[in-house]
């Protein structure tokens, strides 16, 4: 009878532990996180993504537009102070606006100045002498000189083979774009050109540089404190080199373009994009360097009366593909990044 007894206890004792097991499989399937983002997300994560992608396929048009009255240094310095002053408003009382250690504003400093001082002042004098197009192109290679600088200071990204060979079919194509330049356009054209690539190298090292040095702040205000160092700089360059912004001949034209440009091509798609980290894996969100290219091609075509040689449109073609190398490998490897 207790050999019976016993038979039955240990009977209970392992049903009642298949029923615990099957409640716990079935909770971490109800909470799994990829559940738990479709509920949460349903229909925001695809918008925000396209709005970035039809945003910034715009922005090298209406910078096109707006350097016909502006001058390209300190139109790029007042886009940003206005886009700074947006980021604060919409930060003020939400999230902390100051970084915790004084460390962290040498960093913000070195990369504000690399991302929006070099990056974006060698982008709009570049564009004075280069389409709007070939600018998109050739500020997609940011990821390739991303890719080189992670391998020299990011342990956890080291340089694989398909991403190399990526990085050579891309560096490739702006060769022949910048020859192209060089051959038809004139010198400065090939200058204009050789500084946006530049540009992309010095922003490309500011983000691995943030990245490596982890700053315990809201990515607005990160976003925002780069700008004020980066702004800075291309402010008094500006005021020295262009003269006084008073004295610049603003159209309605050139007004609408700098706050297009500041407030949606600036502070929205920051926001918009800092939204989208925890919830996409960083190489579907970095693809988006991928579709803005040819966007901003056919806008310049169709509504900026822009026109390509058939060499530059192939160098620009072997650009996307070799960046698509690049993330195609990452998507592989990389788990999605969901929001905790």
């Amino acid at each position: 009878m207790s050999i019976l007894l016993e038979a039955q206890r240990a009977t209970s004792l392992y049903e009642s532990r298949l029923r615990r097991d099957g409640r716990a499989l079935m909770k971490r399937k109800n909470s799994s996180p990829q559940w738990n983002w479709r509920r949460k997300t349903g229909w925001g994560v695809p918008l925000a993504w396209l709005t970035l992608c039809v945003v910034w396929s715009s922005t090298w048009l209406v910078i096109k537009v707006g350097l016909r009255d502006l001058p390209p240094i300190s139109y790029a310095a007042i886009r940003f102070i206005i886009a700074v002053i947006v980021l604060f408003a919409v930060s003020l009382g939400r999230v902390r606006l100051l970084p915790r250690r004084g460390a962290d504003y040498a960093v913000l400093a070195l990369t504000g100045v690399l991302m929006f001082a070099a990056n974006y002042g060698l982008l709009f004098w570049g564009e004075l002498h280069v389409s709007s197009g070939l600018a998109a192109v050739l500020q997609a290679t940011i990821p390739i000189f991303g890719m080189l600088s992670a391998h020299l200071m990011l342990p956890d990204e080291p340089l694989r083979l398909q991403k190399l060979l990526g990085a050579l079919l891309a560096l490739g194509g702006v060769a022949m774009i910048c020859e192209r330049l060089l051959g038809f356009s004139g010198l400065m054209a090939f200058w204009g050109g050789l500084g946006i690539v530049f540009g992309a190298a010095c922003a490309a090292f500011s983000n691995v540089l943030l990245k490596a040095r982890v700053i315990q702040l809201a990515p607005s205000m990160i976003a925002g404190w780069q700008m004020i160092f980066g702004a800075a700089p291309l402010l008094v360059t500006g005021f020295i080199v262009e003269g006084n912004p008073a004295r610049f001949h603003w159209s309605a034209l050139s007004f609408f373009c700098l706050l297009y440009l500041a407030v949606i091509g600036s502070a929205l798609t920051f926001l918009l994009l800092y939204w989208l980290l925890p919830r996409m894996t960083v190489a579907r969100l970095q693809a988006i360097s991928l579709i803005t290219p040819p966007g901003a091609v056919m806008l310049g075509w169709a509504i900026g009366g822009e026109t390509f040689s058939l060499l530059s449109l192939v160098g620009a073609c072997f650009v996307l593909a070799g960046v698509w190398m690049i993330f195609r490998r990452a998507e592989m490897r990389e788990p999605v990044i969901q929001e905790g």
